[in-house]
C-alpha cells in the first residue's frame, strides 16, 4: 500500500448499472471491462457487473479475456478487437467470443475451433470504418459463418460512431444508420439464419436512441460514472473512482520564491505549500500543472508548479491549518473536481484519464 490510492466505489458502479437498466427496460446489458475496466480493475468490476444483472462482458485483447477466465469468471466474454492467428487456439480454449467481419478470419477461426462449436458475433460496419463487413456483404458473410460446423452465430453488432452528437445532421445520419442496420439484420433472418443477440448502442446511444437498443446495449463510460460527451447531461450516474493521496511534506514559501521544474509558478505572497506523492508517473496528466485543484477538508486548493513524475505541490494558503499526513482528493465526486474536469483541461475524454491511472496506484474497493 502507499499514500496514493484509487478508491473504487462498487456501490456506485452497481447503482449506475441499475439506473441504465431502468432506462433500457427489458433489454440486456453488456459491460465492457476492457483496459482493466477503464482503469478500475477488470476482475472486481466484472464480478460486480454480473452480480448486478449484466448479461455479457467485453474485453479488447485475448490476455484481458484470459485474466477473467483465470479468475473463475465463466460468463460470455466478447472480444472487441481482432486477435492474431497465433492467438486463436487460446481464444478457443478460453471460450471467448470473437467478432467476425470477413471470411478470411472466419476460416482461420473455424480451423482453430475444429472439434467444438465456438460462439461468434457478426460485425457489420455501418460507417465507423474500423472493423466489420459492409452492409451489402452481411448476408453472404452470415451464410459463410453459418455453414461452418465449428462456428455458432450468437450475436450481430455494429457501432454508431457519432451517436454522441446533438448536431441535427449527425442525429439524422445516426437514425439512418440504425434503420439500415435493422434492414441488414432482417435480411440475415430472411435468409434463414438467426443473427443471435443484436446490439448497437453504446453509452451515447443508450441516452439518445431507444431505436438502437435492439436486444442488448453496451454502456461503457456511463457505467463508470461519466457522460460520453460534454453535450450530454442530466443522467445521474456517479463517478466510480476517487483518486486520493496525502500531504507528506509542508514548507513555508516566501513571496517571490518558485516551485518545481522550470519555475512556472512563483508565490505572489508568503504562503504554505504541501507536497503530495502523486505525479504523471501515476497517471496525473502533466498538462494540468498550475491548472488543477485538489480537495482538502472539503475545500479546493490549487496545484502549483509543474507536476513531477512522482510528486506534485499544492498551495495551501498563508495561514493554513492543514497538517502533515492529511488526506487529499485528486479527483472524485463533488465538491472535488472530476475526471471530466481534468479531461476538459487537457482536451481529452474521461476514458483516457481513468485508463491511464498507473498500475502502481493500488485499487481499494469499497
Amino acid at each position: 500500500m502507499r499514500a496514493t490510492q484509487a478508491v473504487v466505489h462498487l456501490d456506485r458502479f452497481r447503482k449506475n448499472i441499475t439506473l441504465i437498466q431502468e432506462k433500457i427496460g427489458n433489454c440486456r446489458m453488456l459491460a465492457p471491462v476492457k483496459a482493466d475496466a477503464y482503469g478500475h480493475g477488470a476482475v472486481a468490476l466484472a464480478r460486480a457487473a454480473l452480480d448486478t444483472g449484466c448479461f455479457y462482458l467485453a474485453v479488447a485483447t485475448t490476455a484481458e479475456g484470459a485474466e477473467l477466465r483465470y479468475a473463475g469468471i465463466d460468463a460470455p466474454i466478447l472480444l472487441l478487437s481482432l486477435p492474431l492467428p497465433e492467438e486463436l487456439d487460446t481464444v478457443v480454449s478460453l471460450n471467448l467470443t470473437p467478432l467476425i467481419g470477413d471470411t478470411e478470419f472466419a476460416s482461420l477461426l473455424a480451423h482453430a475451433a475444429t472439434g467444438r462449436r465456438l460462439s461468434v458475433h457478426l460485425k457489420i460496419d455501418m460507417g465507423m470504418g474500423r472493423l466489420g463487413c459492409r452492409p451489402e456483404d452481411a448476408v453472404s458473410l452470415a451464410r459463410f459463418v453459418d455453414s461452418s460446423p465449428h462456428l455458432d452465430i450468437t450475436g450481430t453488432a455494429t457501432h454508431l460512431e457519432i451517436s454522441d452528437s446533438l448536431n441535427p445532421s449527425d442525429v439524422e445520419y445516426t437514425l439512418r444508420q440504425i434503420e439500415k442496420f435493422q434492414h441488414v439484420v432482417e435480411s440475415i433472418r430472411k435468409d434463414g439464419i438467426h443473427p443471435g443477440v443484436v446490439h448497437a448502442a453504446s453509452s451515447a446511444g443508450i441516452l439518445l436512441y431507444a431505436e438502437a437498443y435492439f436486444e442488448m446495449v453496451r454502456p461503457g463510460i456511463l457505467l463508470y460514472g461519466y457522460m460520453p460527451s460534454s453535450a450530454l447531461k442530466n443522467f445521474p450516474v456517479e463517478p466510480v473512482m476517487e483518486l486520493k493521496s496525502n500531504i507528506v511534506f509542508i514548507k513555508k514559501v516566501k513571496k517571490g520564491e518558485s516551485i518545481s521544474y522550470g519555475k512556472t509558478w512563483t508565490a505572489s505572497e508568503d504562503t504554505t505549500v504541501g507536497t503530495v506523492p502523486i505525479g504523471y508517473g501515476d497517471g496525473l496528466p502533466r498538462l494540468v500543472s498550475n491548472r488543477h485543484a485538489i480537495l482538502i477538508h472539503g475545500k479546493r486548493y490549487p496545484l502549483v508548479g509543474r507536476i513531477c513524475m512522482d510528486q506534485c505541490m499544492v498551495d495551501m494558503g498563508r495561514d493554513s491549518s492543514i497538517e502533515r499526513w492529511e488526506e487529499v482528493t485528486i479527483f472524485g465526486a463533488k465538491p472535488a473536481l472530476s475526471v471530466a474536469d481534468i479531461a476538459d483541461i487537457v482536451g481529452t475524454i474521461p476514458y483516457e484519464i481513468t485508463c491511464n491511472i498507473n498500475k502502481r496506484v493500488p485499487r481499494v474497493y469499497r
